[in-house]
């Protein structure tokens, strides 16, 4: 409701005005009408008046000093000025005034209530474009951090360098600068149960928080979030690893969890800042090797050991495959490869950091094929500090070459039964028509089961209810729409079965830690 103040020396008309005018269905509320223009201008300073309707010709002050002195404090007010024919000197005055509505007596209640309905459109329109500039002060630090991330991430023509340099003042810093990336490492490594560490990303999120206001508080102007667990700095050399540390320090007596850093190369100007970020970026892969919690740069990174982490990579996929294909020679072979591989690493803790690691890859590999590892051998999380008994690197790799045999018989096994064939063709005919509406009935009448058996059926072979198999598949398939290809959101959500885009967003981060959006530029 906008708030108007009455100000006539004519009581009738001052009263005619407070009751004949249907103030609330204008969307508006009288909160005080006057005689003279001194007690106007004591309601104009105590109260927040949004529309004036005064009379011109008063004694002692009259309405165009009393509408001068009150746009002086209230710059956006609308005055509505209401006099007789006779003062024709007066309108000139009152239309010098911006903004400024004139009405003449006698009038009739309707003109009133035609100049009131176009000031409340002005009122409107002022009111909108308050909430415009509110809604965008709110979104230059979005988009600030998109523009940052954008160019780490990617380089950019001049034409955009030079719009980020003006707009964000990035040509004003000390150069040469480092990219560093901050990364809050895995659940393993939590200590305390304090938090609800079954919403890590929530934690990371007070984190990150935490430590993005001190570095803006001890000059680091340039800081973006990448991802839940990833946050990049602009490192200034007036600014330096020191501070950094210390931040994260104190912050790890307050936080139970440990971020590693990769420091990239160095960049003597903005279009240098792309390999500085890919250079952090490859020294992070390098945690596995190094530990967690250490600051890594990328130089004291030795090119044969970046070799060996992407051959690693290459080694494991193909471990893999021929574990689901259960092919025992090249089973062997590949841990044979792997375990040569890793005789390079002389530190005990980065080789069972280096077993740890192997495990969790094969735990992502198995869920595309809609299996758990830690289900199949038994054993949780927390039990693969079973590594850390070993005294040497052969007992390590015996006990993986067992599990590995392990996991392959039981996906040979699960292929070869009767149950398993007919639920990998359930599985088949649900990836077909994933983008459907895809429900147990359906499925059951499909196949000529009723729907309770082949809920426990499916069940049994895959260890998940009917339903949140089919989510898990549309999130797959979801997940790969948006590396694979450049549709939008709303068309990957659409093609995966969701009509409700938030919904979609919100599976999409519970399976994945990010938004969709969040996937697809880390992963692009």
């Amino acid at each position: 409701m906008y708030k108007v103040l009455l100000a006539d020396d004519e009581i009738l008309d001052l009263e005619g005005m407070r009751s004949f005018i249907p103030w609330e269905s204008l969307g508006m509320t009288v909160v005080d009408s006057v005689n003279n223009g001194f007690a106007a201008w004591e309601v104009l300073q105590r109260e927040d008046i949004d529309i004036l309707v005064t009379d011109v010709r008063m004694p002692n002050m009259t309405g165009i000093e009393l509408a001068q002195k009150a746009l002086k404090i209230h710059d956006e007010l609308q005055v509505i000025f209401v006099s007789g024919y006779q003062d024709f000197s007066y309108v000139k005055q009152a239309i010098a005034l911006n903004a400024c509505n004139y009405v003449l007596k006698p009038m009739e209640d309707q003109e009133l209530i035609e100049e009131l309905t176009k000031v409340r459109i002005e009122l409107d329109r002022l009111h909108d474009r308050k909430e415009t500039e509110r809604a965008y002060q709110l979104m230059v630090p979005i988009l600030k951090n998109q523009y940052l991330l954008q160019i780490l991430q990617k380089p950019y023509d001049g034409a955009m360098l030079g719009v980020i340099k003006r707009e964000y003042q990035l040509h004003e810093m000390n150069w040469p600068v480092r990219v560093i990336l901050l990364e809050v490492d895995d659940v393993s490594s939590w200590r305390s149960n304090h938090y609800e560490l079954e919403n890590p990303s929530g934690l990371n999120e007070q984190y990150f928080t935490s430590l993005h206001k001190q570095l803006e508080s001890c000059g680091f102007r340039h800081i973006c979030k990448v991802t839940d667990q990833r946050m990049a700095v602009l490192m200034e050399m007036t600014k330096g690893k020191e501070e950094i540390q210390s931040l994260l320090t104190a912050l790890g007596q307050e936080y139970p969890l440990t971020v590693t850093v990769g420091e990239g190369g160095t960049a003597n100007r903005l279009e240098e800042l792309h390999p500085s970020y890919v250079m952090a970026e490859g020294a992070l892969d390098y945690k596995m090797f190094r530990g967690k919690g250490k600051w890594i740069l990328y130089n004291e990174v030795p090119t044969e050991d970046r070799e060996d982490a992407k051959s690693l990579d290459i080694r494991l996929d193909s471990l893999f495959t021929a574990m689901t294909n259960y092919e025992i020679v090249k089973i062997h072979d590949e841990i044979e490869a792997i375990q040569l591989l890793a005789s390079n690493i002389r530190s005990k803790f980065t080789v069972r950091n280096l077993g740890v690691y192997i495990i969790l890859k094969l735990d992502a590999h198995l869920h595309t094929m809609h299996e758990d590892l830690f289900r199949m051998l038994g054993i949780e999380l927390k039990n693969l500090d079973v590594l850390l008994q070993f005294e040497t690197m052969d007992d390590i790799f015996s006990w993986l070459r067992m599990k590995v045999f392990e996991i392959s018989e039981q996906l040979k096994f699960r292929k070869s039964s009767k149950n398993g064939r007919l639920v990998e063709e359930i599985i088949d005919n649900i990836r077909e028509r994933v983008h459907e509406n895809i429900t147990l009935r359906d499925m059951a009448n499909r196949f000529s089961f009723s729907p309770n058996y082949l809920g426990v059926l499916f069940k049994e072979e895959t260890g998940y209810n009917f339903s949140d198999y089919v989510i898990k598949l549309r999130m797959e398939r979801a997940r790969d729409l948006l590396v694979s290809t450049k549709l939008k959101i709303y068309e990957v959500a659409s093609q995966t079965g969701y009509q409700y885009l938030p919904y979609f967003s919100r599976q999409f981060k519970e399976m994945y830690g990010m938004t969709p959006l969040e996937y697809r530029r880390k992963h692009s």
